[in-house]
């Protein structure tokens, strides 16, 4: 699923977001974004530079509940859901879903 990430929100908000949608379920009933990472530095990594200017580039990928999320240039957010039947990380069927 390819997600926009909106101007008005950070990006481990929109993880969450995403990952519930993408799981199907309440993003609040999710495991806790804060014990997988550091949600701050997340968030720092892509906000703004101090002079307001916007960052350039910059692409991180991680593992979240049965998902990889792939997070480009703070702007877009890629979300696979894993097969974790086998307790592996192999990608389940292309599934993909719309968010809003």
């Amino acid at each position: 699923m390819e997600y926009e990430i909106g101007t008005d929100e950070t990006v481990s908000t929109a993880v969450v977001r995403a990952v519930g949608a993408v799981e199907g379920r309440n993003p609040q009933s999710l495991r806790p974004l804060t014990n997988v990472l550091d949600t701050e530095a997340l968030d720092a990594l892509f906000a703004c530079r101090g002079d307001g200017a916007a960052r350039i580039g910059g692409r991180l990928s991680f593992v979240y509940s049965a998902c990889r999320l792939t997070v480009d240039n703070g702007e877009y957010l890629t979300v696979q859901l894993l097969d974790t039947r086998h307790g592996d990380t192999r990608r389940s069927g292309e599934e993909r879903r719309s968010v809003g």
